[in-house]
């Protein structure tokens, strides 16, 4: 009896062992992502009255808990049966974040409005943007989920499973866990200069908090949107044989970004005549 139950603990260990290890590779392989992942999410959880940040991004973050759930089983059932549709989701998910990227330029240039007048206006933003991060959230964590899986296809089922929820969770956990830090720098930085009124070390570090975060929010707002072209691109780029071998000459991260610029163009144009085709119609 003693040597089944030793038996067991050491079939539990070496089964750890081989997720640790599993898990260490598949978040090293998705560490890029994760870094377009934070910054796009960063930029949506800001730009709230103090008051509000921190429930917006747990709401945020329950939707993104919520998305991990939908799409981890998918991913591997997708995986095991119909692996060649993962392909085409990824695309799809990468003209979206393409789309939304290009909007983003379009808006910033020429000051497109698209709040509802009769609505008030941040009651509308805070939805909208909550939305908006929860299904931009939805689309990076289809491209963690699959890249972590794609990272231990050689391990067995048991492992796969575990590492890639592991990696969802921290995922998850990480990109928002340091959001809520960004988003509270200001808060913070009040709080070490009431400390130290007026002099020391404390209130010169607190002043600088204060100081840094709309600069913080604005360039993560900037690199947001290029995350948002970069992610997208490189997913095209990587799915379609002939757009990852034209222009090799050239970098990587130039092509991703023209790709992306282009297929969230095209996607612009296409959703911007749809919409007036149904207003004709209305």
């Amino acid at each position: 009896m003693a040597s089944g139950i030793f038996a067991i603990l050491d079939d539990i260990g070496a089964l750890l062992d081989d997720v640790a290890t599993a898990s260490k590779v598949a978040t090293g392989k998705t560490a890029g992502i994760l870094g377009d992942d934070l910054a796009v999410n960063a930029e949506k959880a800001t730009g709230f009255v103090s008051s509000r940040e921190l429930p917006v991004l747990w709401a945020i973050t329950k939707g993104s808990f919520i998305n991990k759930l939908i799409i981890v089983p998918i991913a591997l059932l997708l995986n095991a049966f119909f692996p060649a549709v993962i392909n085409y989701v990824l695309m799809l998910g990468g003209a979206y974040l393409a789309y939304e990227g290009v909007e983003k330029i379009v808006e910033y240039f020429f000051h497109k409005n698209h709040h509802h007048e009769d609505a008030p206006k941040e009651e509308v933003s805070e939805s909208a943007k909550i939305k908006s991060a929860i299904a931009t959230d939805f689309i990076l964590s289809i491209e963690i989920v699959i890249i972590a899986l794609g990272s231990v296809l050689g391990a067995d089922l048991i492992t796969q499973i575990l590492a890639v929820c592991v990696v969802s969770i921290l995922a998850t956990v990480g990109v928002y866990g340091i959001v809520a830090l960004i988003v509270r720098m200001d808060d913070a930085g009040f709080s070490l200069m009431k400390k130290s009124p007026n002099k020391g070390s404390l209130y010169r570090i607190g002043n600088i908090l204060v100081h840094s975060l709309p600069v913080v929010i604005k360039i993560l707002g900037v690199v947001g949107t290029i995350a948002l072209l970069l992610v997208a691109g490189g997913i095209f780029v990587h799915s379609m044989e002939f757009l990852h071998h034209l222009l090799p000459q050239l970098p990587g991260m130039i092509k991703d970004f023209g790709v992306g610029l282009v297929v969230g163009s095209i996607v612009l144009i296409i959703v911007t005549i749809v919409n007036k085709i149904k207003k004709a119609f209305a």
